[in-house]
């Protein structure tokens, strides 16, 4: 099953043969085609129902030794030509450019020419209709006849229903082919309650996966909820330094700097605290960080990146030593190193120092600190590592919450606070693109 039609597949290879005919030494084409259809709720009635429908074709031209990007989404033969006719001329136009190329035949994927190799498109998916849609969104909700209790009211329900299906086709003047079809399944909910001052609380959660079967649409309403309540009375705490557990549903806020700073691009323009990293310990014993990208059936999962080089499972940090940087064609060329993967594709970090940790334990091992739930703005210096952020979460004593915290700042730089890792746990999410589980570290700097 793909939306993609073996007319518009046809017209992708026209493109690719019309831009040699026009001048290009070299070219790229990436055809893209979605459909996405969404119901929202309100207080457990239909708010919104929307459907989408893209399709674009991006045309990347090696002309002369010069380099241009283009994108279209007319996609008529007659379109096409005078599209490449404008598109060569203004390449033409450009500064050359020695270190584009496309990525070399033997670096580029050979298995993923049908789309399907990964098992990421459900059948199921072809099923799908209005009434279904509607259903499963009503189903989910928690609103009518709700009652909290605790002296806490419920105010809204605001929640989302979504069913997608991305099919993507790659080919280049190499012999390059290659395609990618996924389906997802998504809900979302904002939960929203109110203390006896009036006082409002709001909690969220959701769920996503490739097949229905596996979306979880009955939890969400009921931990959106308990989100929320758990917020009621929140107290101050004294700025300090604080041992920290940061919950799996945000950890990757932690470690999403660190894979931008693994970018050749971000060293090469001096704008990475990783510049000059890689071979050397800079982390601790406890990190290791892998790209487990050929997962069956798992969301992130892919065969290829936009180049077509071929991914493969593989370590970025291993016990805290820098593997590997993320590089493509082009900064492979610019810097004199050899090319890599343009970025990770299904991070993931493994548990330590036992697997099978769950939140609950980290907390024990710490004993007193705070849980971080939310993470509420801030900024971070991707060249020195330095950040600050806003957070939400609860305190806790002995291993066992006591009280949601508000207003603290957590700042620090992410070297050090790597450094002070004290566990991670064994209880990722698998509906996230970052699979990064519960996190624990010692003397994080906390003001309030």
């Amino acid at each position: 099953m793909g939306i993609l039609e073996p007319k518009e597949m046809a017209l992708a290879r026209f493109c690719l043969d019309a831009a040699l005919r026009k001048g290009a030494q070299k070219a790229r084409i990436a055809l893209s085609k979605s459909t996405m259809d969404l119901v929202g709720t309100l207080n457990g009635e239909i708010d919104k129902v929307t459907r989408c429908l893209d399709r674009s074709l991006s045309v990347v031209l090696f002309v002369d030794g010069r380099f241009g990007s283009f994108s279209l989404n007319r996609l008529e033969e007659a379109e096409i030509e005078a599209f490449l006719d404008r598109a060569v001329a203004t390449v033409r136009l450009l500064a050359p450019d020695r270190f584009r190329d496309l990525a070399a035949p033997e670096r580029t994927a050979k298995n993923a020419a049908g789309g399907r190799e990964l098992d990421l498109c459900d059948p199921a998916y072809g099923t799908m209709t209005p009434d279904r849609r509607l259903s499963l969104a009503l189903g989910a909700s928690l609103f009518k006849g709700c009652d909290p209790g605790g002296g806490v009211r419920l105010v809204s329900e605001e929640a989302e229903y979504s069913d997608s299906l991305v099919d993507s086709y790659l080919i280049d003047s190499n012999g390059l082919e290659c395609r990618h079809t996924e389906t997802a399944f998504e809900y979302g909910v904002e939960m929203t309650v109110a203390d006896a001052e009036g006082t409002k609380y709001s909690g969220y959660w959701w769920d996503s996966a490739v097949a229905l079967k596996d979306l979880d649409l009955a939890s969400c309403c009921p931990t959106a909820l308990r989100k929320a309540c758990a917020q009621v009375g929140p107290k101050r705490r004294r700025s300090g330094r604080y041992r920290i557990v940061v919950d799996s549903s945000v950890a990757s806020r932690l470690v999403t700097p660190v894979l931008s700073a693994l970018s050749a691009y971000a060293i090469q323009q001096e704008n990475s605290f990783l510049a000059g990293c890689a071979g050397r310990k800079v982390f601790p014993e406890g990190m290791t960080l892998v790209d487990d990208c050929h997962i069956p059936g798992q969301s992130g999962s892919r065969l290829f990146d936009s180049e077509g080089v071929a991914t493969r499972p593989h370590t970025i940090i291993g016990a805290g030593t820098v593997e590997e940087y993320f590089v493509n064609t082009y900064m492979a060329g610019k810097m004199g190193i050899p090319p890599t993967v343009e970025d990770a594709t299904r991070p993931r970090l493994l548990p330590w120092p036992l697997p099978g940790l769950s939140q609950q334990d980290l907390l024990a091992r710490c004993g007193d600190g705070i849980l971080i739930t939310g993470f509420n703005g801030g900024n971070s210096n991707s060249s020195t590592g330095d950040f600050s952020y806003g957070i939400e979460g609860f305190a806790f004593k002995g291993g066992k919450i006591t009280h949601p915290v508000k207003e603290m700042l957590l700042t620090g730089n992410f070297i050090t606070l790597w450094n002070s890792l004290l566990a991670v746990a064994d209880d990722a999410r698998p509906c996230m693109s970052k699979l990064i589980p519960t996190l624990a570290f010692d003397k994080a700097d906390l003001s309030g």
